[in-house]
């Protein structure tokens, strides 16, 4: 005899991940007087978490409308420009996207920054984390360059951004990323110049990997005198 589960995965029942009271997230927020949340809606938390949320939103003009948003939560996430100064070099990750690909990319195969999910950790345990498995090499001291919020009309992530030197001597493990998660990455070293070239060409077409190689460019390491 088996017994029922009732109630809805998520909400009132764990999910497949353990999570509940999904459909709470928002509901408590009063940092903006003008944004009065009324209804949430959980849509599906299959991994992420995407909600419909139903508020009132006071405009400049003084007048009050009801609008409707949808949100993904994947959680927050980590990523970092790993150079060489002397060689004037860095060094980033090939792997295979899927969104891009359906959305026209010729091949879905993006050079990028290694990172990935902060998942339980802190921002910076989490990027060593996947620097590692991604590139194989560890690292030591990081520098903090900002924290952006990549896609604010949908999607809840905001991506903390670091740098930090790397050596040849570093590399403790091959990399490649974790099999058991699907992850198929090749680690690609690349001169300095040459990677903002591809920037131009379009080759490297990953917003975060742009933005870190323009801030190396403009106020890290391979800013000029």
């Amino acid at each position: 005899m088996t017994t029922e589960i009732t109630g809805v995965p998520g909400i009132d029942v764990p999910d497949g991940r353990g999570r509940t009271g999904l459909d709470q997230a928002g509901r408590d927020l009063t940092g903006n007087p003008r944004v009065l949340v009324r209804d949430v809606k959980l849509l599906s938390c299959s991994w992420y978490v995407l909600l419909k949320t139903t508020f009132d939103y006071q405009h400049a003009d003084g007048h009050w409308s009801v609008e409707h948003r949808e949100t993904y939560d994947r959680g927050n996430g980590a990523t970092m420009l790993l150079y060489d100064a002397e060689r004037r070099t860095v060094l980033l990750t090939r792997q295979f996207r899927y969104p891009v690909y359906v959305n026209g990319h010729p091949d879905g195969m993006l050079l990028e920054t290694p990172g990935g999910l902060l998942d339980a950790d802190d921002a910076e345990t989490a990027v060593r984390r996947e620097v590692e498995e991604e590139t194989g090499y560890t690292i030591g001291a990081i520098e903090h360059v900002f924290d952006v919020f990549m896609s604010p009309g949908s999607v809840t992530e905001c991506v903390h951004f670091y740098a930090a030197p790397y050596q040849a001597e570093s590399r403790l493990a091959a990399g490649g990323g974790v099999a058991e998660e699907g992850e198929d990455i090749e680690v690609v070293e690349l001169p300095f110049a040459e990677a903002l070239a591809m920037i131009r060409r379009g080759e490297i077409a990953d917003a975060k990997t742009i933005m870190l190689l323009q801030w190396a460019a403009l106020e890290g390491p391979f800013r000029s005198a």
